[in-house]
């Protein structure tokens, strides 16, 4: 251990994932960079040293990795570059900037999976809104599908469904990939972790249900409701995913459970990610721990559940935009097994991801029916409305 606290970790991006990664690492008195644009940012009160910057920068990145000795990120839409150079350079970076730029561009993750016969739904990539309209127009198209703009999308952002000819007003003028709307039985998620020596594990199976209005995820559950043979195939299938990536480091993967009990890749992110904010109160290892002992080349920790869990984000209500405000915060702590993380976002907006809660307890259905209460109680305001 006394090696690696003279270690300088730096991450790409200030947010909560990386106010998160950034308290793992206190607990090993380990020294993490921080650059993003604002020391106001959720991990400016816990890094411990924050460089202001442009994480999409070239000059800001490239400076930033000169600074540190190991590079990690808590987005994929940064400079990669500067990444490449710096590894030419002999830079530690996890995840690779090679195997990063797949997978920020979601048209080459899906060319990806083709390529590796990996499962996933079909697909086909078009440069601009007018060709999607087209195709949809001469027959080569056909309705529903789904549009997804092949960079920069997230939480839900940057994704359409098109599923009448009056919803072809919503499609994005972008690069997209369009798939078929996928008949969906479950959206679940595994998040596998790997480390340079080859060791590989992965978390238990989640299932996730998504606001309707949002896009993004609502309630998380674990461990999800799916046979021990499609439980045992999906951790296989997420293994074989993060080693094909060549990923050191975190790789959370989304799939669809189909009606015909298919299950399809859905995509990826290599890093922390919301499907796994319940390990820190639920599982030996934190998501957090396991991404820093993976990225350090330290031994994988405990990934089985202690205790069945429920997250439920906690998002800006709708019509409120400003500094936020918390109503209901004295009622959701008096719950037992409720752990509450707020990300200590100055403003809110319209479902903005301002925190989460994990409920923990030995009854699944019991975490649940805590969690819908904190949902319904915990709202975060601002003083004035949108």
């Amino acid at each position: 251990m006394s090696t690696i606290n003279n270690l300088k970790i730096g991450v790409l991006g200030g947010g909560q994932l990386g106010k998160m990664f950034c308290i793992a690492a206190s607990n090993l008195h380990l020294n993490t960079y921080i650059l993003d644009r604002s020391a106001d940012f959720p991990a400016g009160t816990v890094c411990s040293k924050f460089i202001e910057g442009n994480f999409k920068d070239y000059d800001d990145v490239y400076r930033f990795g000169q600074q540190v000795d190991v590079l990690t990120i808590e987005i994929e839409h940064v400079n990669t570059d500067a990444l490449l150079q710096l590894e030419k350079e002999g830079k530690q970076i996890h995840p690779s900037p090679s195997a990063l730029n797949i997978i920020k561009d979601k048209g080459l993750q899906k060319q990806f999976y083709k390529e590796h016969q990996l499962p996933t739904s079909s697909f086909e990539l078009y440069d601009s809104k007018e060709a999607i309209l087209d195709a949809v127009n001469t027959g080569k198209l056909s309705l529903p599908f789904v549009q997804k703009s092949r960079t920069a999308g997230y939480d839900g952002k940057g994704v359409v469904v098109i599923k009448t000819m009056e919803d072809l007003d919503k499609v994005l003028a972008t690069a997209s990939v369009v798939e078929p709307l996928v008949a969906i039985q479950k959206e679940l998620a595994v998040i596998a972790a790997r480390s340079p020596k080859g060791e590989v594990k992965t978390f238990p199976v989640v299932e996730m249900e998504f606001n309707p209005t949002a896009n993004l995820v609502e309630y998380l559950f674990c461990p999800a409701n799916i046979s021990e043979s499609q439980d045992k195939a999906l951790h296989q299938l997420a293994a074989q995913i993060i080693e094909t990536y060549d990923i050191c480091g975190l790789l959370a993967i989304e799939f669809f459970l189909t009606t015909e009990n298919e299950v399809l890749i859905n995509e990826v992110a290599p890093r922390p990610h919301n499907s796994g904010h319940h390990t820190i109160d639920s599982a030996h290892t934190s998501q957090y721990e396991q991404h820093l002992r993976a990225i350090l080349n330290l031994p994988l920790g405990n990934t089985e559940n202690l205790q069945a869990a429920v997250m439920v984000n906690l998002l800006g209500e709708d019509g409120f935009k400003g500094a936020a405000q918390y109503t209901g915060l004295e009622d959701c702590l008096k719950i037992d097994g409720a752990h509450l993380h707020l990300y200590g976002k100055a403003e809110t907006k319209p479902f903005r991801k301002m925190g989460h809660a994990t409920v923990v307890d030995t009854d699944l259905q019991s975490a649940k029916r805590k969690a819908i209460h904190i949902k319904e109680t915990l709202k975060i305001i601002a003083s004035e409305s949108k």
